[in-house]
């Protein structure tokens, strides 16, 4: 992206911070930058050796990027006048630890963290990447005092993606003909909408083979979806994190809110009355753009995906209750 492409997207004065400099919050930055999100990106951490250490080695690489300023450092006041913030900061998710029981210390973080915040950037979109996401992006929005709009998680924009990549792997296809997502929370209790899935429009149900088969079988569905819900647990075992997907996430995520782009994706904030769920942040389909959510869909869904929609809702709800919310 040239730096016309920025201008031609509102970007001219943007400003992204990202909280944390752990390993979601540089990628989610070094995405950003490489992209273009924002025109200038600020990186925030208490741990001063390690923030500067990662602002310099960014920085270093301006020559090639579209975006020329990076910020950041210890003082939250790096934060100032951000249109965009992003928080990954948090106690990290454990091998075999949901992301549901990082609830309690994370809230209490997000209870100290965002105000202060919100002192630098009052105007700022706020976007919640620390796990547990929907249930901090309820956290979020109460301690903020912040509309419903304001206040987004990026919720199941990731295993969407994760959904779609493996159904074009089985089909043989582009990514690109491939519709379907994952709603409900972003976690265990998350769910495919397989009744309006398709793949250029064929109903998934109906792609065939090259013989006439049925690609897409019940228990191949079941084994699609039981691999999307569970794909971050096994690259944290893996490798201790999963960084480089949402980091791109993420950076997609705020250009399409600074740019404008009138995006509608699977996004987590608080509902009202969403097929009769409220108090609750869930991913749902979210038209977004500078106010952060402009509009939420009431998406087609069967009975058994509104089930579902109830089960995510339940969770999330019991776990808000257990730690005061």
């Amino acid at each position: 992206m040239t730096a016309a492409s920025l201008e031609s997207l509102n970007l001219a004065n943007s400003k992204l911070t990202v909280v944390g400099a752990g390993s979601v919050g540089t990628s989610i930055a070094y995405a950003s930058l490489i992209r273009g999100s924002a025109r200038q990106i600020a990186l925030y951490d208490i741990d001063a050796k390690k923030v500067e250490a990662e602002v310099h080695d960014l920085s270093h690489g301006t020559q090639f990027t579209p975006t020329s300023v990076v910020t950041g450092g210890a003082d939250i006041s790096v934060a100032k006048d951000s249109s965009v913030i992003v928080i990954t900061a948090g106690a990290r998710q454990k091998p075999g630890q949901t992301r549901l029981e990082l609830a309690g210390v994370n809230a209490g973080i997000m209870t100290k963290l965002v105000p202060d915040l919100l002192e630098q950037a009052p105007n700022a979109v706020l976007v919640l990447v620390t796990n547990p996401c929907d249930v901090l992006t309820v956290v979020a929005q109460k301690v903020s005092g912040l509309p419903v709009s304001r206040v987004l998680s990026t919720g199941t924009l990731l295993d969407t993606s994760r959904l779609r990549w493996a159904i074009a792997q089985r089909a043989g296809v582009s990514l690109s003909n491939v519709h379907a997502a994952m709603f409900g929370e972003h976690g265990d209790t998350e769910f495919p909408i397989w009744s309006s899935a398709s793949i250029a429009q064929i109903p998934i149900r109906d792609w065939t083979d090259l013989d006439g088969n049925r690609v897409f079988s019940e228990e191949v569905l079941a084994s699609i979806a039981h691999d999307t819900v569970h794909a971050a647990y096994s690259i944290i075992e893996g490798k201790g994190a999963t960084n480089y997907a949402i980091g791109l996430a993420g950076a997609r995520l705020v250009e399409a809110i600074l740019g404008d782009q009138r995006k509608i994706w699977p996004l987590s904030s608080v509902l009202t009355d969403y097929r009769g769920v409220s108090g609750v942040a869930l991913s749902v389909p979210s038209l977004v753009g500078p106010a952060g959510i402009q509009r939420v869909f009431e998406f087609p869904m069967d009975a058994h995906e509104i089930g579902m929609l109830n089960k995510s809702a339940a969770a999330i709800r019991s776990t808000l209750q257990a730690i005061g919310y």
